[in-house]
């Protein structure tokens, strides 16, 4: 029996700076996962997904990533996700100072 489908966003990384980004119901790529665009159905996911692989003048490697409703938004289940919103770990610069 195939897996329910659960929650996603569609991240990648931005082409020029390489911070990771997420889709945005507009149609954007924002650095702030509270504004991505939460896909709750499969098949507009996967159709968005396409969509967002086409941009290669803007990001490489976009996916799905599966987060849960939070909130302020779109919340990692996983702990990859949650490294990844918050950029490098070996010292407090960037986004990591942001959260301080």
């Amino acid at each position: 029996m195939p897996r329910a489908f659960t929650p996603k966003v569609i991240t990648a990384n931005a082409l020029l700076e390489g911070d990771v980004v997420y889709l945005t119901r507009d149609d954007r790529w924002t650095r702030d996962l509270k504004e991505a665009e939460l896909l709750t159905d499969e098949a507009h996911a996967d159709l968005r997904l396409i969509e967002a692989e086409r941009r290669v003048s803007e990001v490489v490697g976009a996916y799905l990533a599966e987060m849960k409703p939070g909130p302020d938004g779109p919340e990692p289940t996983h702990f990859r996700e949650d490294f990844r919103r918050t950029g490098p770990s070996n010292y407090f610069h960037g986004k990591q100072e942001e959260r301080a």
